[in-house]
């Protein structure tokens, strides 16, 4: 690959506890945040009247001004893993769709042609460069020279990669978010209890309030405390009585069952939480672990307490696949940056009512 004259850059996909390679991949782009004030070129004074660092708004900057069209890009983890290789395609933009990436918003966006990334894995990095080949720190920077550049120089780029059209980004059709009241008629649609939805409705107001007074008490609770004041009381709200809901059960944060006893044969549903504003989707590899022995467990939920992602048991690779998404903060219709539902597909398919073959 011809790098001379060309401006290299080493691009962050999150860290070891949350990265976002996969969504990079998926939809040709590279990601920076926090985006939630608006258009950088537009709103920049949003985010300085906000109290974004003046390190931060430099790394924007960068980003979003400084980075040109035919850049070349490397996307890393830490300082020693490349997850790929790509070419940086017309000017910045901004996206809502990205609003929230685990629990992260990352709505700046450039578009990457991919020319390499690991396959067929793509969480599995190669080559397995020393730590310290690439620069710690901001999300956007310059990578210089070094192992990494001898590396890209070196890399055969195959004609299609170079000419593969970019992939659309992701957009919502109709409507984006959704009224507690749209969520009560949906799940009354489907079949959830009157008593539970009322008791649901009320349950979300209050555990909201809770986590924002975490959040602005900056005493961030523990996963035990998470699983007890934000978790549990959400399940009972949907309708998930104590005696079918087993906490610290073989391992499990918290077990669900369609039925009695407690035992492998009705479990139906596993749940793994975090602590609050930790990765959520990244436990979502713990909870298989704890299914895919029990075929007859068809979910997986994940939660910081905050938001959860619900994943759905499939006949294909990988196993499970997510199926819905919910932020109680940020109530949203879908969430097209995952290709999957949100509030309201999430409640439904936490609910006990939820069948397999249920349909939106």
């Amino acid at each position: 690959m011809d790098i001379n004259g060309k401006n290299i850059w080493q691009q962050a996909a999150g860290d070891t506890d949350r990265n976002y390679v996969d969504r990079c991949l998926r939809w040709d782009v590279i990601l920076n945040g926090p985006g939630n004030a608006g258009h950088w070129h537009t709103d920049k004074d949003k985010y300085r009247a906000g109290g974004m660092s003046a390190r931060k708004m430099t790394d924007i900057g960068r980003f979003a001004d400084e980075m040109q069209d035919g850049d070349f890009v490397v996307l890393r983890i830490g300082t020693s893993s490349v997850f790929g290789v790509g070419q940086v395609v017309g000017p910045y933009e901004w996206c809502e769709e990205f609003g929230d990436v685990d629990g992260w918003d990352l709505q700046h966006v450039r578009r990457v042609r991919w020319l390499w990334y690991p396959k067929p894995h793509p969480q599995d990095s190669e080559p397995d460069f020393k730590p310290y080949s690439m620069k710690l720190g901001d999300t956007t920077q310059k990578l210089g020279g070094g192992k990494v550049a001898d590396w890209l120089a070196e890399l055969d780029i195959t004609k299609d990669a170079w000419d593969r059209p970019l992939k659309p980004l992701p957009r919502t059709i109709g409507k984006a978010n959704v009224t507690i009241e749209q969520i009560s008629e949906f799940l009354f649609d489907h079949g959830v209890a009157s008593a539970s939805i009322t008791s649901l409705l009320g349950e979300i107001g209050e555990l909201t309030r809770i986590a924002h007074w975490y959040q602005r008490s900056q005493q961030m609770p523990s996963e035990h405390e998470t699983v007890a004041y934000l978790v549990v009381p959400l399940l009972r709200a949907l309708g998930w009585t104590p005696q079918r809901m087993a906490v610290e059960w073989n391992h499990v944060d918290v077990a669900l069952f369609e039925q009695l006893p407690r035992v492998d044969e009705s479990l139906r549903v596993v749940v793994e939480a975090k602590k609050m504003d930790n990765s959520c989707l990244s436990a979502a590899s713990q909870a298989m672990l704890y299914a895919l022995p029990r075929p007859q467990c068809r979910r997986l939920i994940v939660t910081d307490g905050l938001r959860y992602g619900v994943y759905v048991r499939t006949d294909a690779v990988p196993p499970f696949k997510l199926h819905a998404y919910l932020s109680l903060a940020r109530l949203r219709h879908d969430y097209p940056a995952y290709e999957c539902g949100g509030a309201e597909d999430a409640l439904l398919a936490m609910a006990p009512e939820w069948k397999p073959d249920v349909r939106n």
